[in-house]
């Protein structure tokens, strides 16, 4: 993650804000006060709060484990090609 001063940031919001949205990473802000704050995309932002709800519910974690140790052992469900085709949108 990049770094720059609040000044920096400051004097070239527009440009820094443009920045974080179209590369999709997050820029730290630093102040000299003390607490330094990370401006990040509303997209991204959302990615994160939804991977965290993932990894903090216990029975989604472990319905995603089972289908991972079916998909090891190349057992449980296959679809068919036709189902294939329509998750795929072909």
């Amino acid at each position: 993650m990049n770094s720059i001063s609040v000044n920096k940031f400051r004097d070239n919001l527009k440009s820094f804000v443009e920045q974080v949205v179209t590369q999709h990473q997050p820029l730290k802000v630093t102040r000299r006060s003390g607490d330094d704050f990370v401006v990040l995309s509303a997209d991204d932002w959302e990615r994160e709060q939804e991977t965290l709800y993932v990894l903090q519910n216990n029975d989604l974690m472990k319905q995603i484990a089972a289908s991972a140790a079916t998909n090891t052992k190349n057992i449980g469900y296959k679809p068919t090609a036709g189902e294939l085709d329509e998750i795929t949108g072909i």
